[in-house]
C-alpha cells in the first residue's frame, strides 16, 4: 500500500488574528486586515500599505532569550508550530526523532533582523564599511535562511530530514509538497511543514516600490488589495506563518487522529522566461495543475474550489485565469475561485502555506472564503470569484495554486478527510 500524507494539525500567525480560529474568522468575515504600515516610518514610500500581524511574542509563550535571538519570521514559525502540534493531538515524544522531519518555506529569510543589524553596523548607513564589533552574536543566523528550519527542528526535537525551501512566492506550497514526498518515500513518518515570512521592512517595501508592483491606494488601505478587480493597482505586502502537521495516513488513523485533509497531488513547473514576467497563456501553471490532478487520479471536474494565487496585479490575475481555463476546461466556469490575499495581503513565501491552511479549513467548514473588495470584475477574469461574501459550498476536493518570481508555478490538490481512495 502506498504511503499517503494527511494534515492532522495546523497553526497560524496571520494578519487579523493569531491562531487557526481567528484566521478563519477574518477570512470569512468579508473584511480585511490591510492598513497603513506601522512597523516603521513609511513616509516617502510609494506604497505605504501592508497587512501586519498584531503580535506579542511574550504573550504567545516565547522567552526573552528566544525573542532576542530570533528574527520575527522565526518567532512566527515557533508560535505556529506549537499550535499545530497541540491541534494535532500528537505527542512528539512518541515519534522516534529520526522519523520526524521539517520542511519549511521562506522567500526572504530573516529580512527584518538583517536590516536592523545593517543599520547598526553601518552607523545608520553613514559608513560604507560595516563594523562587525557592533553585531549581535547571532548575526550569522540572520544571514542563513536555513536558521528558520533549524529553529523549528530544535523546538520539536526533529532529527530526520530538515530543509528550508526558498522558491519565492511558491515557497510555502513547495515546502508542503516536499514534506508530503518525504512521507510518501518513507523518509519520515511525521513532517512539520509550512512557511514563514516577515518582510515588512524598508528594504522590502523599497524593492517593490521600484518595480511598481504594490498598490498606491494609501488613502484607502482597507480596500487596497483587489484581486480580479478592474480597478486594482498592485498587491499589498503581508507577513505571517502557517505550520501543518503531516502524518502518514494509516498511522494517523491508528492513533485516532482527526484529519483535516489529505494531500492528494502536488506539482511545480517553471516558465524559464523572466524574473517577474508571466506568459499570458498560463501554460506552465496549467501543466502544474494537470500534473497534480493526475497524481491525485482525479478528473478536472472533481475540483470543487480553487484557492487562487490572486495577487491583485493585472498580469498575474489574467495569467492564472487563463491557466484555470486551460487545465480545467469548461469546468473552470462552474467552480468557485477566490483569493485570500484580498484579506491578509501577500506574505511572499509564507502565503502558500497560509492558503493551504485556509483550504483545509474550507474543507472542514464546507465554506468558500470570499474575495474581498471585488467590486468591478475585470472582464478578462470572467470566472466565479466569490465577491465579498463567504459561501457555503459542498467540497470534497480543493485546488490551491501559487506563482512566484523566477517563473515558479505550483499546484496542490487537497481531499476532504474520509474521501474515498
Amino acid at each position: 500500500m502506498s504511503r499517503r500524507a494527511v494534515i492532522t494539525g495546523l497553526g497560524v500567525v496571520a494578519p487579523g488574528g493569531v491562531g487557526g480560529a481567528a484566521f478563519w474568522d477574518v477570512l470569512v468575515s468579508g473584511g480585511t486586515a490591510t492598513r497603513l504600515i506601522s512597523l516603521f516610518d513609511a513616509a516617502g514610500f510609494r506604497s505605504r500599505i501592508a497587512a501586519e500581524v498584531d503580535f506579542d511574542p511574550y504573550a504567545h509563550g516565547l522567552t526573552p532569550r528566544q525573542v532576542r535571538r530570533m528574527d520575527r519570521a522565526a518567532q512566527f514559525a515557533l508560535v505556529s508550530l506549537r499550535e499545530a502540534v497541540a491541534d494535532s493531538g500528537l505527542d512528539l515524544a512518541d515519534v522516534p526523532p529520526e522519523r520526524l522531519g521539517v520542511s519549511l518555506g521562506s522567500a526572504v529569510g530573516c529580512t527584518m533582523g538583517l536590516e536592523e543589524e545593517y543599520v547598526v553596523l553601518s552607523d545608520g548607513g553613514r559608513s560604507d564599511t560595516l563594523d562587525h564589533r557592533y553585531g549581535v552574536p547571532h548575526l550569522y543566523g540572520y544571514m542563513a535562511p536555513s536558521t528558520l528550519a533549524c529553529e523549528v527542528a530544535w523546538e520539536a526535537g526533529a532529527e530526520g530530514p530538515v530543509a528550508l525551501v526558498s522558491t519565492g512566492c511558491t515557497s510555502g506550497l513547495d515546502a508542503v509538497g516536499h514534506g508530503a514526498q518525504l512521507i510518501a518515500e518513507g523518509s519520515a513518518d511525521v513532517v512539520l511543514t509550512g512557511a514563514t515570512d516577515a518582510p515588512l521592512s524598508p528594504i522590502t517595501v523599497a524593492c517593490f516600490d521600484a518595480i511598481k508592483a504594490t498598490s498606491r491606494r494609501n488613502d484607502d488601505p482597507a480596500h487596497a488589495s483587489r484581486p480580479f478587480d478592474a480597478t486594482r493597482d498592485g498587491f499589498v505586502l503581508g507577513e505571517g506563518a502557517a505550520v501543518l502537521v503531516l502524518e502518514e495516513r494509516e498511522a494517523a488513523r491508528r492513533r485516532g487522529a482527526t484529519v483535516y485533509a489529505e494531500l492528494l497531488g502536488f506539482a511545480s513547473r517553471s516558465n524559464a522566461f523572466h524574473m517577474t514576467g508571466l506568459k499570458p497563456d498560463g501554460r506552465e501553471m496549467a501543466e502544474a495543475i494537470s500534473t497534480a490532478l493526475d497524481q491525485a487520479r482525479l478528473d478536472p471536474t472533481a475540483v470543487d474550489y480553487v484557492n487562487a494565487h490572486g495577487s491583485g496585479t493585472v498580469q498575474n490575475d489574467r495569467h492564472e485565469t487563463a491557466a484555470f481555463k486551460k487545465a480545467l476546461g469548461d469546468h473552470a466556469y462552474g467552480v468557485p475561485v477566490s483569493s485570500i490575499k484580498s484579506v491578509i495581503g501577500h506574505s511572499l513565501g509564507a502565503i502558500g502555506a497560509l492558503e493551504l491552511a485556509a483550504c483545509a479549513l474550507a474543507l472542514r467548514h464546507q465554506t468558500v472564503p470570499p474575495t474581498a473588495n471585488l467590486d468591478h470584475r475585470d472582464p478578462d477574469c470572467d470566472l466565479d470569484c466569490v465577491p465579498h461574501t463567504a459561501r457555503e459550498h459542498a467540497m470534497s476536493t480543493v485546488l490551491s495554486v501559487g506563482s512566484g518570481f523566477g517563473g515558479f508555478q505550483s499546484a496542490a490538490v487537497l481531499g476532504r478527510a474520509g474521501r474515498a481512495a
